[in-house]
């Protein structure tokens, strides 16, 4: 079938494409994609991870599966902590270990999305995922980059040295007797993977949300509702967007105003400072004018390894979860939030990110650009972006000279990037053109990959 795929990287978008082709829709490219993902980007994404999935089948209401992490019955336990370095950004402690490990709901996700949409059989979906995991993965500059940050995390133990201890390739082959078991019993097999929670993971079920909506240059916007923060962040930034207008073309100091001013609306005043967590994403269309969108994460990795595949440490990641106490069975927080524009019937554009608590204004920023100035999906993610943490603009290299003194006279405090980081984010996005030609692109940033299957 027709479509377009995008990821953070090019095995996944490959794996997705090859469902295309073989005339699966949609949804099917996201579930073959997303173990794929498994493989190539194992400290972001695996079977112990959580996520939301939006699905909108032509002619029909978008909905929101909610797969995200849910709190275990166990007692709370000590996490272990570890420093890691960031170089600029200086040094983060991350929480980590067997106690950070939250339930997981990936994979139950994928399994019934796949049910209620799918068209390929389950088995032939995960087949790619095993195929990569049987030759080892080859890593990209980003990739490396990515590694290099969260060593401290993924080789603080003998099994995650086996599979990330090089820096030209992951070693993956343990992950494919793992991946046979997902292929042959589904969600079902999490549970072996991860036996401590067995019962958790057998009591867990995703569950589908009414999305959040706005509008934004009279199309309807679509993302993730409360409790998750991110698409609330979206709907308001772009409303402001909206009221204000544009203030100028794209990278213009005018612009990097309007744009300062929505991100900082749509986080309430700034957005507070947190750590780089591991997150992907990855965007669908097809020829039938299906869409679907899936956001993914292990945290930040718990630095715990089964079957070569890292457990999440979201119980750790207290920066986007709070401290509060929690009952066990309750859904944790999430910024995530995939993102469907639909010009009337169509969808004009599926996009998500990476990112933390960035990834909502870096697809805020996506979407202004690709609605608001008509760009390209592929030039939208490619342009440079802004964030507001806690009253600082962070400011990316690229825009036009004068904006950072635009910025500063109009009150800003700017701090100045000299290029492209993965600090702003890692966009995936699809869209519909007007001419009806597919786009499709993945973030520099991170390595991430579009392709448009013909």
């Amino acid at each position: 079938m027709r479509g377009a795929i995008a990821a953070g990287n090019p095995h996944t978008a490959e794996a997705g494409a090859r469902a295309l082709a073989r005339g699966g829709n949609a949804v099917d490219a996201v579930v073959a994609a997303a173990f794929a993902g498994f493989v190539a980007e194992g400290p972001l994404s695996g079977p112990a991870g959580g996520g939301f999935l939006l699905v909108r089948d032509a002619g029909e209401e978008p909905t929101m599966l909610d797969c995200f992490f849910s709190v275990p019955s166990r007692a709370a336990g000590e996490m272990d902590e570890v420093v890691v370095d960031f170089a600029d950004a200086s040094t983060q402690v991350f929480h980590v270990g067997e106690a950070s490990v939250a339930v997981p709901g990936l994979v139950a996700g994928l399994e019934h999305a796949h049910r209620l949409h799918g068209r390929l059989p389950w088995g032939s979906l995960v087949e790619p995922a095993i195929e990569l995991a049987a030759a080892g993965v080859e890593l990209s500059g980003a990739q490396v980059f990515l590694l290099e940050i969260l060593a401290p995390i993924l080789e603080r133990s003998e099994a995650g040295r086996r599979v990330y201890g090089r820096r030209d390739r992951v070693t993956t082959a343990e992950m494919v007797p793992g991946l046979e078991l997902l292929r042959d019993e589904g969600a079902a097999a999490v549970a072996r993977l991860v036996p401590d929670l067995a019962d958790d993971i057998a009591a867990y079920r995703p569950f589908e949300r009414t999305p959040l909506e706005t509008s934004f240059g009279g199309m309807r916007v679509v993302t993730n509702p409360p409790p998750s923060l991110g698409g609330t962040v979206i709907a308001a930034g772009l409303a402001e967007l909206d009221r204000s207008g544009l203030g100028g073309p794209p990278g213009s100091a005018g612009a990097a105003l309007s744009l300062a001013q929505a991100v900082a609306h749509g986080y309430g005043g700034g957005a507070p400072h947190t750590n780089l967590t591991g997150t992907t994403h990855v965007s669908v269309i097809d020829a039938d004018g299906n869409a679907a969108g899936l956001s993914s994460t292990l945290g930040s990795g718990s630095g715990v390894f089964r079957d070569g595949f890292q457990l999440n440490n979201m119980l750790g990641e207290l920066d986007v979860i709070g401290t509060d106490e929690r009952e066990p069975g309750e859904r944790l927080p999430s910024m995530m939030a995939p993102t469907l524009v639909l010009d009337g019937d169509r969808p004009r554009l599926v996009v998500g990110s990476a990112g933390s608590v960035r990834l909502s204004g870096a697809i805020l920023q996506v979407i202004a650009s690709v609605v608001g100035h008509g760009l390209p999906v592929r030039e939208a993610i490619e342009r440079p972006r802004l964030h507001d943490e806690e009253g600082v603009l962070h400011l990316e290299g690229g825009w036009e000279d004068d904006a950072a003194e635009r910025l500063e006279a109009d009150g800003w405090e700017v701090v100045r990037w000299s290029g492209r980081n993965l600090y702003f984010g890692g966009v995936s996005g699809v869209e519909t053109r007007p001419d009806d030609t597919l786009g499709a692109a993945g973030d520099p940033r991170r390595g991430g990959h579009g392709i448009v299957v013909e």
